[in-house]
């Protein structure tokens, strides 16, 4: 019953919080804002918008390639259609069901393709691990290259380098102790953790292993650039960005990246959060949410419409299995 309600919660607060905050999106601009973030949208350049959809499509045909590259070791390799079909399913649940796609894209392997659950999900816990590291990455980046205006930002709004250095302390400290009392605990928890990180660390070692782990890398490289590409393309929709460089949206993408998380597929709060970004670099609040509304829109409906394709089309491929 408990299992039940918790499941039952993961799946619709995210829904509710992200509903909320298109509410509150909407409710805290005026009348004379919204015409103009509306007329923004509606008038957007379908060219750069269609480059930036034509750039997530690409990125998920990469997936489905760097997908094998992981599952050769085990001794397995699906179609490469299958992958790309049961990829676009699984980001299209994800909109409904916060990481039902991992379950789904393992489940829908070992129906179609006959690889073992364990074995399937194994490998997509690998591409999240890796993926998460590419994401701490830009993060390092971005924080580089936009240093004095972001510490500029930070500034303005009480924070100092006191209040950073020791908050930044603790947490090390935090995550230390943390680590040594997993490491000596006995407890059932303990040994799980230690096992699944142990289990991710080995993941994420296997890839300099594999066969092809240069053209993982290659992969990897080129979904995470075409990521920032398809966000940076979207800065000609909308005047007051166009001459915004890259290292100051790669600040906005960043936002937007940790924004996906918290809500289903970042409905709200993704807006929000890249309009929140950008106005550390003097862009104006209305050009910040139009520019983060066409951004979500576009590559929504992309999913939307590949997801629902695949959807239907998965079983039909695959009838005879």
């Amino acid at each position: 019953m408990k299992s039940s309600i918790k499941n039952t919660l993961k799946t619709i607060l995210p829904i509710l919080l992200g509903v909320f905050l298109v509410w509150y999106s909407y409710y805290s601009t005026s009348e004379e804002d919204r015409s103009e973030i509306i007329h923004y949208i509606k008038n957007a350049d379908l060219f750069w918008v269609g480059v930036s959809v034509f750039l997530g499509i690409l990125t998920h045909l990469s997936r489905a390639v760097r997908w094998n590259y992981l599952l050769q070791p085990l001794g397995y390799r699906p179609k490469l259609f299958n992958n790309i079909l049961i990829i676009l399913t699984a980001y299209f649940t994800n909109l409904g069901i916060p990481r039902s796609g991992e379950i789904l894209r393992a489940t829908a392997l070992a129906t179609y393709e006959h690889v073992p659950f364990q074995k399937g999900f194994g490998t997509i816990v690998t591409e999240r691990v890796i993926d998460l590291v590419m994401l701490f990455l830009i993060v390092a980046i971005a924080l580089f290259l936009q240093t004095d205006i972001i510490w500029g930002f930070l500034q303005q709004k009480g924070f100092n380098l006191v209040l950073l250095l020791v908050l930044l302390a603790t947490g090390i400290l935090v995550l230390s102790l943390g680590m040594y009392v997993v490491k000596k605990s006995k407890s059932k928890f303990a040994l799980k953790l230690k096992t699944f990180l142990r289990g991710l660390l080995e993941g994420i070692l296997s890839i300099f292993r594999m066969k092809n782990k240069w053209g993982f890398v290659f992969h990897t490289l080129f979904i995470w650039l075409a990521y920032i590409a398809m966000f940076w393309v979207i800065k000609y929709t909308v005047l007051e960005t166009v001459d915004l460089s890259v290292s100051q949206l790669l600040v906005g993408f960043v936002a937007g990246a940790f924004a996906m998380s918290a809500t289903n597929g970042g409905i709200g709060i993704y807006p929000i959060a890249v309009s929140s970004a950008l106005a550390i670099f003097g862009i104006s609040k209305v050009s910040g949410d139009a520019f983060g509304w066409i951004m979500w829109i576009s590559q929504t409906l992309m999913i939307v419409v590949f997801g629902a394709i695949s959807f239907l089309i998965l079983p039909l491929w695959n009838r005879n299995k």
